[in-house]
Parts: C-alpha cells; sequence; structure tokens
C-alpha cells in the first residue's frame, strides 16, 4: 500500500515535490506584500511592515515582528545572490485550518514599471475583504486576462451599485482642477498610493477620497494607475479618454519616482 502521509501531486503529468510549500499556497489562506527591491532598498518599507502586521493580526490574532520581515527578506535576497528584485512576502496557513501563520518570501526578476499609458476596461466586481491582500485573487485575476484579450491593460473593479473600487492589480485616481481624487469604495490601500498620499502632503498637493461614479468618471480631467511597478497615465477608461500628459499627472509621477527608498 502506498505511503501517503507525505502529498503526491503531478504538475502537467510529471511528479514534482508536494511539500508543505505547495499544500499552503493552494489552501488559499493567507496574505501578502509586494515590493519592487533596487540594490537592497524598497520604497514605503514602513507601509509594507504595517500592511503585514495588520493582517497577520486580522487573519491569525497575533502580530509581524518587522525586524524579522526585513532579516527574511535581506536572507532571500541573499540566498538569491541578487540586490534588484520582486519579492513577494506570503503569510499563510501551513498546518491547516487551525494553524498559525508561516512566512515565505519569494525572490522573482525585478518587473519593470509600466511604461505606455494604460487603458481600463470597466467589470462588474470588488473583492472581497478588500481592504486585505489576501491571496484569494481568482476574480480579479479572472477579469484582468479578460479585458487583456479584449485589447486593454487594465480591469477597472466596479460595485453593483456604479462605484469605482480600484483596478485589478492597481489603485486609481483621478485628477479634478488641482487635487488628486481617490475613489471611496472597498479597496486595498496600495503602497504606491499610500507612498504618494505621503508624498502630496509634503509637495501640499491636495487629495481627497470621495465616492466616483463609473458614470461619471468623464467629468474629471485626467486619470492615473498606480502599483509597486510604478505609476502611469490613464488614456482610456472604457469609451472615455483622458489626455496622457500634462497637469496634475505629470507631478504626480514626479512625486512618486523623487519618493526616498528604504533599505531593507
Amino acid at each position: 500500500m502506498s505511503d501517503l502521509s507525505v502529498p503526491y501531486a503531478e504538475v502537467d503529468g510529471r511528479a514534482v515535490d508536494a511539500g508543505p510549500l505547495l499544500s499552503a499556497l493552494m489552501g488559499g489562506y493567507g496574505h501578502m506584500t509586494a515590493m519592487q527591491v533596487r540594490d537592497g532598498r524598497v520604497r514605503g518599507l514602513d507601509f509594507h511592515l504595517e500592511r503585514l502586521d495588520a493582517a497577520t493580526r486580522e487573519m491569525f490574532g497575533e502580530g509581524m515582528d518587522g525586524g524579522g520581515v526585513r532579516d527574511r527578506v535581506r536572507r532571500a535576497l541573499g540566498g538569491a545572490g541578487v540586490v534588484d528584485a520582486d519579492v513577494r512576502v506570503y503569510v499563510h496557513a501551513m498546518g491547516g485550518l487551525d494553524a498559525g501563520p508561516t512566512t515565505t518570501v519569494v525572490v522573482r526578476p525585478p518587473l519593470a514599471g509600466p511604461g505606455a499609458p494604460q487603458r481600463l476596461r470597466s467589470v462588474p466586481y470588488v473583492r472581497p475583504l478588500a481592504r486585505l491582500k489576501h491571496v484569494g485573487s481568482f476574480g480579479q485575476v479572472y477579469y484582468l486576462r479578460r479585458v487583456r484579450a479584449e485589447g486593454f491593460d487594465e480591469a477597472l473593479l466596479v460595485g453593483s451599485d456604479g462605484e469605482v473600487a480600484e483596478g485589478a492589480i492597481t489603485n486609481v485616481g483621478f485628477i479634478e482642477g488641482d487635487t488628486v481624487v481617490w475613489p471611496d469604495a472597498p479597496a486595498l490601500d496600495g503602497i504606491a498610493m499610500l507612498v504618494l498620499r505621503r508624498e502630496l502632503d509634503r509637495a501640499g498637493v491636495a487629495w481627497r477620497r470621495q465616492p466616483v461614479r463609473l458614470d461619471e468618471v468623464g467629468r474629471f480631467e485626467r486619470a492615473f494607475v498606480c502599483n509597486s511597478m510604478g505609476v502611469a497615465a490613464v488614456s482610456q477608461i472604457d469609451e472615455v479618454r483622458f489626455p496622457v500628459d500634462g497637469g496634475l499627472v505629470d507631478e504626480v509621477m514626479r512625486l512618486h519616482a523623487a519618493a526616498g527608498w528604504d533599505a531593507i
């Protein structure tokens, strides 16, 4: 009789090591943060550490030591032999429903910024528990793949009441005069957005949160998206088109590019 004390798994017909990491990441209960590391530094490190601590407290009932996270990331970068990388820190349940948190650090090649202006297609979806960067991302990936197949760059998540929430993998901001407007709807406080808010405050640029309905996005002068890979102007949301240069979007991009980097 076969011994299945260690799970057996095949991927595309090939046997693979079905260790605890594979089981944990397929289990669906966990949260994470994603950061672009350059020369061993990252923007908004304090926000990443606060996110991990708050989500671990909510999901597992205990906090997460920021110093320990930094040690693990430094160790992973050293193990990979790199100082530039896309780093993901996962906190997940390794041993079943009642298990405590286990931390996994994944180091991948660095990701380039979005570059070109982004075209957004609205979709009828809001992430469950949107305040958490949890690993249950099926819905947003499903819609992102669909809109990209239609020639768009990003999916714009919109609630059943027509309120704009966020992008599938970005936060979205709008420009109204000399003010940045962030949609006030269930969404993740992305690290790039938090860094931008801090830089806007330092530069004396006004910003606010307010409800934004899909049928009124055309009244805004410009729009942009941001995530750990950077900031990009939005050229189109559905049939509404926006200018992609000049105005406050240029200042937003400049402020993000000039934001400081923190040593891990």
